[in-house]
């Protein structure tokens, strides 16, 4: 039986594409307006980046533990063989659920094979090994490899993005209200990085086209055999900025695959409208 492939909207993978590829999905849940929200499935992103312009406030909670164990229930009773790329543990409880949850359906279902990757990664970060995960597991790659590969593969991912606003990041604690209140006057744009799966600042730069710029200088310090790889961009309702960052990357590193996506409500309640992420691999795996 064919390895299922699962994941949460952590990923920001399109709702459609996981359909598609018979990718099995728990949005995360998003708040406003005192209505719970399905991250991706009964709210678009753009309804979140809306109402966070109009000043609403925005909070998100983890996947829903209950229909978690649904899912790992109905694959238990398959007897069919998992693997859930899980948004990173520093900045969501869905892993730390999951687990709990994979030992309870475990203790009915002991041969249930069910590995969970904590990816340490957010957004196209996470996406990309749901994607490689997808693509190996349709070939028919043995399962103890695949899962090795996979986490491989989260190791090795780099995120470098910049938020548009950092009233959004000084919301939720990332950085103090008086910060943000300067460096909005300033047009200060910080670009900040994953490492270990938190959020850690980088540099700071004022004006969006310096930011860009950086951020292509700093994947091509980072980067390896980049022309071999699929490159990932997410953005916050900024369809264009995302395309102008496509257009550096292919023009530095002749660049031709990406995969381009918005991000959706639950990271994007965060970071607000107008972020823009890069994602690559610091180390080329090839399987």
């Amino acid at each position: 039986m064919s390895i299922q492939i699962i994941t949460d909207s952590g990923c920001d993978l399109p709702y459609s594409y996981l359909q598609k590829h018979d990718i099995a999905f728990l949005p995360l849940l998003v708040h406003f307006n005192g209505e719970e929200y399905e991250d991706f499935i009964t709210i678009e992103p753009k309804q979140v980046y809306d109402a966070m312009r109009n000043e609403q406030i925005v909070k998100t909670a983890q996947a829903n533990p209950l229909k978690m164990k649904e899912l790992f229930t109905k694959y238990a009773k398959e007897n069919r063989p998992c693997l859930y790329i899980a948004f990173s543990s520093q900045l969501s409880d869905t892993y730390q659920t999951a687990m709990a949850i994979r030992s309870e359906v475990l203790e009915e279902y002991p041969e249930f094979q069910l590995t969970i990757i904590d990816s340490k990664c957010a957004s196209l970060g996470q996406g990309l090994a749901v994607i490689k995960a997808a693509e190996l597991a349709k070939k028919g790659t043995p399962y103890n490899l695949l899962c090795e590969t996979i986490a491989s593969y989260c190791h090795h991912m780099e995120h470098i993005f910049t938020v548009d606003n950092l009233e959004y990041l000084a919301r939720g604690g990332r950085i103090s209200k008086t910060a943000a209140m300067v460096g909005g006057l300033l047009n200060i744009k910080p670009l900040l990085h994953v490492e270990d799966g938190k959020l850690i600042p980088l540099e700071k730069l004022r004006g969006r086209k310096k930011v860009l710029k950086r951020m292509v200088e700093i994947m091509g310090e980072r980067g390896d055999d980049l022309q071999k790889q699929v490159i990932g961009i997410s953005h916050g309702d900024d369809e264009e900025a995302a395309l102008e960052l496509k257009q550096l990357i292919e023009k530095a590193f002749g660049c031709t695959r990406f995969f381009i996506s918005e991000i959706g409500g639950a990271i994007g309640a965060h970071s607000g409208p107008g972020t823009l992420a890069l994602f690559f691999l610091n180390k080329y795996i090839d399987v």
